[in-house]
């Protein structure tokens, strides 16, 4: 298993649509900020992120569907998202790439209003109360991604954990942000506001968890 990590995180070094930035390079100003657009994707499509992106299935999947907008996969364990990134090179996907980060310091790595939208799927939920502040829709992460979304720019939430959609729900209603859709349950949903691509492209977590009876919660929202 180790050698395996090894060879992907050798081969993440060589393919052209993988970053990783030392968290000195952030600090001392990325110069990838405020540049996706013109240096990256070479175009002026909307840019979606997807935080934790483990494998990369969403951002392969919507890059797959839409090929006018421009998709980036964020994790720290690029041994995952190995596969997303071969994945997006074997069907010739230059909309979609991948950057081994830590979620905490997306404000240093796009300027304000450079991202249209923002996946968060299947996270830890961090349920302990000491860890409150690792998830990533507590009021800290918000105010991050409110820095670099557009006006009226959707954040989505897709989870197993009624925990983390209870939580993310509330704190939403107390700053004052809008929710758009909830459901509890998507696969037993008949919801005309939830796109179809959220039941038709699943995660690895997202079919274990199925395949053990658990539901599958989504929310979409925009911060005020």
């Amino acid at each position: 298993m180790a050698k395996n990590k090894l060879q992907k995180f050798a081969e993440n070094l060589e393919m052209p649509n993988v970053f990783q930035p030392s968290r000195e390079e952030i600090a001392n100003g990325f110069h990838l900020k405020g540049k996706w657009h013109t240096e990256i994707f070479k175009n002026e499509n909307p840019i979606i992120l997807e935080l934790g992106c483990g494998k990369g299935e969403y951002s392969v999947g919507l890059g797959t569907h839409f090929k006018d907008k421009n998709f980036i996969g964020i994790d720290i364990k690029g041994n995952r998202f190995w596969t997303g990134a071969k994945q997006a090179i074997a069907n010739s996907l230059d909309n979609i790439c991948f950057m081994r980060t830590q979620i905490e310091l997306i404000d240093q790595l796009f300027s304000e209003n450079e991202i249209d939208e923002i996946w968060i799927t299947f996270p830890d939920p961090q349920i302990k109360f000491r860890r409150a502040k690792h998830r990533l829709t507590h009021p800290e992460f918000l105010a991050k991604y409110k820095k670099i979304l557009k006006p009226n720019g959707l954040i989505h939430l897709k989870t197993d954990s009624e925990y983390l959609h209870g939580y993310t729900h509330g704190i939403i209603f107390s700053e004052g942000h809008k929710v758009l859709v909830s459901q509890h349950n998507i696969y037993n949903a008949v919801d005309e506001n939830i796109p179809k691509y959220v039941k038709e492209i699943q995660t690895f977590y997202e079919k274990i968890f199925l395949n053990e009876g658990k539901k599958i919660t989504y929310l979409q929202f925009k911060l005020k």
